[in-house]
């Protein structure tokens, strides 16, 4: 795969791999065309496992590329880490304050931001995207890193942009089924919840490409949007995925596919990259 990728454009390389990631998130909502529930513990299971991956990903991919990169320019290593870390969190909570948006599981009261008349579907497919755009963001920066032939985890860096799609695609299936299910359940036609469900993932394959032409662009800003899409992923790991995977009451089940999810990350990370 890295050999037949390496042959394109690091724009189409982006691309591709932000149409990866949507395709699973699609992969996960067709579900609905099979069952119109699923068991609240294979969810919650499921759930955690996402958690997982995306931590390991803003680790091994993102912030520690992140640092050694600043440290390589001989600056402060730790400072675009830290800076781009917590803007990329300080960006999700404005989003989730002005943007109407209702999480998986939650009943319509409990939509957060400001008072909306949209329709549910509407606004559980709002929640999902809130967060694929960090992780598009993501995928874009890696594959343009490796074009400019910049060290991300110490080995081959188009392995380790791959690694991060693959990583990214796995826990995107969980999140199909999240915002389709729910839906399929109320009696949406199957055909409609799809439809919703993959919409939600439908902004990772253009985050993707305006990451990698930015970081194309304007080559130091690398560190900081490493680090801007690591910390607006923990943001979402810590304010929706782990809560999410605990509230069915399966919560031994929940953390441990959680370090499942980090373990695989990890090693696809390693081996990979």
């Amino acid at each position: 795969m890295t050999d037949w990728l390496r042959g394109f454009d690091p724009i189409v390389q982006a691309l591709l791999a932000g149409m990866f990631t949507w395709t699973l998130t699609a992969a996960g909502a067709a579900i609905v065309f099979f069952t119109r529930r699923m068991s609240d513990r294979l969810l919650d299971a499921m759930l955690g496992f996402a958690a997982g991956v995306m931590i390991a990903a803003s680790f091994w991919s993102l912030l520690v590329p992140a640092i050694d990169m600043a440290a390589a320019a001989g600056g402060a290593g730790w400072r675009p880490a830290v800076i781009g870390f917590l803007a990329g969190g300080a960006f999700l909570r404005v989003a989730d304050h002005f943007l109407p948006h209702l999480h998986p599981r939650l009943r319509m009261e409990q939509a957060e931001g400001p008072p909306t008349a949209w329709r549910r579907a509407t606004l559980l497919v709002l929640a999902i995207t809130l967060h694929n755009v960090p992780e598009g963001l993501a995928v874009g920066v890696a594959f343009a890193a490796a074009a400019q032939h910049l060290d991300l985890a110490g080995g081959a860096t188009l392995g380790g942009a791959i690694a991060l799609a693959i990583g990214i695609g796995l826990q995107n299936f969980p999140e199909g089924i999240a915002v389709a299910m729910p839906l399929r359940r109320e009696g949406v036609r199957p055909l409609k919840a799809f439809w919703y469900g993959q919409l939600s993932a439908a902004v990772e394959p253009l985050a993707a490409v305006t990451g990698a032409a930015a970081v194309l662009l304007i080559g130091a800003i690398l560190p900081y949007a490493l680090a801007f899409a690591a910390g607006a992923m923990i943001y979402v790991v810590v304010e929706e995925l782990i809560p999410e995977s605990q509230s069915g009451g399966h919560t031994d089940l929940a953390t441990t596919a959680t370090m499942a999810g980090f373990a695989i990350m990890m090693v696809l990370d390693v081996a990979l990259g």
